[in-house]
């Protein structure tokens, strides 16, 4: 089974770590890719958001709804199991995540939910990406990791999967 792992991260300026080389997310991405051999697409903004965090997530609220990436995906036809990552930006993914996964066919696919945040835990993004994959088998066993603690939980990672 080939496997896709679809993740957007932001370093810099990053809630209760302070400034990062890397957001906390893609650690959990490159977990995954190293225990279970899946291929990445990182979701990246056409615009940079601010390094600082308080300008970001200004930013990031008019972005809900309409947030252009630099990348899409076009087909996710040749993978069986897509793991759907972000940080938590007001009770689910990043806008830019609803850019990435709008209009992709995601019928008979599985799919696993994972989240990095700093207490909301899961919030609402199960429930979100089971509205915007439609036809997917959306798996009832989200990870939710906090970010303050994603580079030290490959072993979460592996008990998870």
């Amino acid at each position: 089974m080939a496997s896709l792992v679809i993740y957007f991260s932001r370093a810099d300026e990053n809630y209760a770590v302070g400034y990062i080389d890397k957001g906390n997310t893609e650690y959990i991405a490159e977990f995954v890719k190293e225990l279970t051999g899946a291929e990445m697409f990182k979701v990246e903004p056409a615009v940079p958001y601010a390094k600082d965090y308080n300008t970001c997530i200004q930013e990031a609220k008019k972005r809900v709804g309409n947030a252009p990436i630099k990348e899409s995906l076009k087909d996710i036809s040749a993978y069986d199991t897509i793991f759907i990552m972000s940080p938590i930006y007001w009770g689910t993914y990043a806008p830019e995540m609803e850019t990435a996964l709008k209009g992709l066919d995601f019928t008979g696919k599985t799919v696993r939910v994972v989240c990095t945040h700093e207490g909301s835990g899961l919030a609402n993004m199960p429930r979100d990406v089971k509205k915007i994959c439609v036809g997917a088998n959306v798996q009832k066993d989200a990870l939710a990791i906090r970010g303050s603690q994603a580079k030290s939980s490959k072993q979460k990672v592996a008990e998870w999967l």
